[in-house]
């Protein structure tokens, strides 16, 4: 089994692992309700995706998410 000649330093480890860090969800206003919602989905609030209907969403089903 091959083994490394040397032990790798902690800068070289850490450099590179200077990409390794998260990046903030893409967010976009839903054109019916107006609310931040991740793109290409469904809006949890009103139920509306590309200005039309999808899911009918009670009022009882809005009082239990907020």
């Amino acid at each position: 089994m091959a083994l490394p000649k040397r032990r790798i330093s902690k800068q070289r480890k850490r450099k590179r692992r200077t990409h390794w860090k998260l990046t903030a969800p893409s967010l976009v206003r839903c054109s019916n309700c107006g609310i931040y919602i991740k793109p290409h989905r469904v809006c949890p609030d009103c139920g509306y995706y590309r200005g039309r209907p999808v899911v009918v969403i009670t009022k009882e089903e809005k009082k239990e998410k907020k």
